[in-house]
């Protein structure tokens, strides 16, 4: 009788990182002393007010008007920048012009400059007699010192999220694919919809959400654009620093407290969905 071969005895390849163990820790350490011991101390700053308090703070008149402009401009910013950063993304992947290059580089602008210089710069810019402002103007439009002051500040930090996240992902997608949806009688619509897009959608719902959360805690390249009228064009991050200025610490912890829960959930909204999206079109 004739034994059965032995299986091979297969070897793991050692990782170059060291285990779970030791990473995992050090992970858990960084991400503790970094991120999960300061948004901790606000909590527990915040609660010194108490629940009531907190509760006071977040219905108070001013304090709900700010929240609603820091949120409801930044949702639209981010969904701006993500369908502009996409046609930019897409441009800098498929195609080599002249000045490619700079053009490229441009892009990465709003990450190396001062919010503060970003603020002054555009409010120079789109004030009533500025260069951009001054053609507005003659439409009855005005950009600087009102929310659509804000809308243009946050566009222009989180363009370079929403192209920076899709762009690679561009480069990757191979022509032949379209040129096989062509052969089969597609349009350039439905190989844009059906082809081009499913493998994307995480990556622009990632350059969204990272353009989404910088604009909500932007504050060095808005206030010297938005005009900062109570009710009108005032952001929650400038409530914060007038608070801090009053001495009210609680206060603005509050407030903080409330913009993080906020920022929280439709982050974790987001994530969701984008999760959701990898599992429908088959991408992890």
């Amino acid at each position: 009788m004739v034994d059965a071969p032995r299986p091979k005895r297969q070897f793991r390849r050692p990782s170059v990182i060291p285990g779970f163990g030791i990473t995992f820790g050090y992970t858990l350490t960084c991400l503790s002393l970094i991120v999960l011991l300061p948004l901790a101390a606000l909590v527990a700053k915040s609660s010194e007010i108490g629940l009531s308090g907190i509760v006071e703070v977040a219905t108070d008149p001013r304090v709900a008007s700010a929240l609603r402009v820091s949120f409801g401009v930044s949702l639209l910013a981010a969904l701006t920048a993500s369908v502009f950063g996409f046609i930019v993304a897409w441009v800098l992947s498929r195609y080599r012009f002249p000045g490619h290059r700079i053009v490229d580089a441009v892009v990465d602008l709003p990450f190396a400059l001062p919010t503060a210089v970003a603020g002054i710069a555009l409010a120079s810019l789109y004030a009533p007699t500025g260069l951009v402002g001054a053609q507005l103007a003659r439409f009855g439009i005005q950009a600087a010192y009102t929310p659509l002051g804000i809308f243009i500040a946050m566009v222009f930090i989180g363009l370079p999220f929403a192209v920076r996240t899709v762009q690679p992902l561009i480069a990757e997608i191979d022509k032949e694919v379209e040129e096989a949806s062509a052969t089969l009688g597609a349009t350039r619509r439905m190989t844009l919809v059906r082809v081009v897009l499913p493998p994307l959608i995480p990556a622009v719902l990632t350059g969204f959400a990272l353009a989404f959360a910088r604009g909500v805690g932007e504050y060095g390249s808005i206030i010297f654009i938005a005009g900062n009228l109570p009710y009108v064009s005032e952001i929650a991050p400038l409530l914060i620093v007038i608070k801090l200025s009053e001495f009210d610490y609680a206060g603005a912890a509050a407030i903080a407290t409330i913009m993080l829960a906020i920022s929280f959930l439709t982050l974790l909204a987001i994530n969701l969905i984008q999760a959701w999206s990898r599992r429908r079109f088959g991408y992890v």
